[in-house]
């Protein structure tokens, strides 16, 4: 993907944390977007970006998404899993810019993940030591550094992420309109990460659904359906697998199409693997690329400029 329309407007740089292959689309990376507006024209006003980051594909996707903020505040992004190094490095940046309000937009799809923690990293809440500088770094596949940034930078952080946004309820509408052919005789599958609280994925699968509304009145499928994959936890992961099979097998069963849309940041993640030798239809695309997905990060980051503007 190009980034052309961006060239004048930022630099890149990255830098890539892997240790297996197999494990390079959840690779942390720590990518930078940096505005090339004089530093005496720019507002107080700058943008943090979190995305969990992997291939150099799905992070320029993250990059794409910032197109309608780059020209208005100096924007860093920001790849790993609230990892306090790849944080402390972006802010350092934004701090050379003179910036001294700083909305930080994390883009994940549950607001819960990592909130707490970011927080706690950027000081806006107590919890994170004191950085050791005694420690020597080491290379992990993903770093997961914490510790508090001391800066005099005002943070004001989100508290939404992807499955929060309406802005997505257009993109699963678009992806499933690509792959729909009879919508009548077919079902959709929306398959998300998940995770490992019983409680916590409830929520996700709930608002995830809630984004699904649209779809289910506009586009006259037979049934449209949310599932978590819950990939990380392996002892609640294998009877995920087996509820989303079953459901595809039941589908095709009585004679409907299933067409399966990632409710993932980017790419089709393990799907493949796990829907192996099932009839179904898929373009393998997450969330990115979508125009709505860049509005979000516009609204959010408007959103938070607004904060940063109220008095005390």
């Amino acid at each position: 993907m190009k980034v052309r329309h961006l060239k004048n407007l930022i630099k890149y740089r990255l830098a890539f944390f892997v240790a297996f292959p197999f494990l390079i689309q959840a690779c942390s990376t720590m990518q930078v977007v940096e505005s090339d507006i004089p530093m005496a024209d720019q507002p107080n006003f700058g943008l943090l970006l979190m995305a969990h980051g992997g291939t150099e594909e799905w992070n320029e996707a993250v990059l794409q998404a910032t197109a309608e903020v780059t020209s208005k505040y100096p924007v860093e992004v920001a790849f790993g899993m609230a990892d306090a190094g790849s944080l402390e490095r972006s802010v350092r940046r934004l701090e050379k810019l003179g910036v001294k309000d700083v909305g930080v937009v994390r883009m994940f799809v549950s607001g819960e993940s990592w909130y707490e923690r970011t927080q706690q990293i950027l000081g806006t809440v107590e919890g994170a030591p004191q950085k050791d500088t005694s420690e020597n770094p080491t290379s992990t596949f993903m770093p997961m550094g914490f510790w508090k940034i001391e800066t005099d930078i005002n943070f004001f952080i989100s508290e939404d992420g992807l499955a929060d946004a309406t802005e997505m309820d257009e993109v699963i509408v678009s992806r499933i309109r690509r792959l729909s052919r009879d919508p009548a005789r077919e079902v959709a599958i929306i398959i998300a990460h998940g995770t490992g609280s019983d409680e916590e994925d409830s929520r996700w699968v709930e608002k995830i659904t809630q984004r699904t509304v649209t779809a289910k009145s506009t586009l006259g499928l037979h049934d449209i359906k949310v599932f978590t994959l819950r990939e990380d936890w392996f002892a609640k992961r294998g009877e995920a697998e087996s509820n989303i099979r079953s459901y595809l097998e039941e589908a095709s069963r009585v004679g409907l199409k299933p067409v399966v849309i990632p409710f993932r940041v980017h790419g089709f993640g393990p799907y493949t693997r796990v829907l192996e030798g099932l009839d179904y239809r898929a373009d393998e695309l997450g969330l990115l690329p979508h125009q709505n997905v860049n509005l979000w990060v516009a609204n959010q980051a408007e959103l938070l400029r607004k904060r940063a503007e109220r008095p005390n």
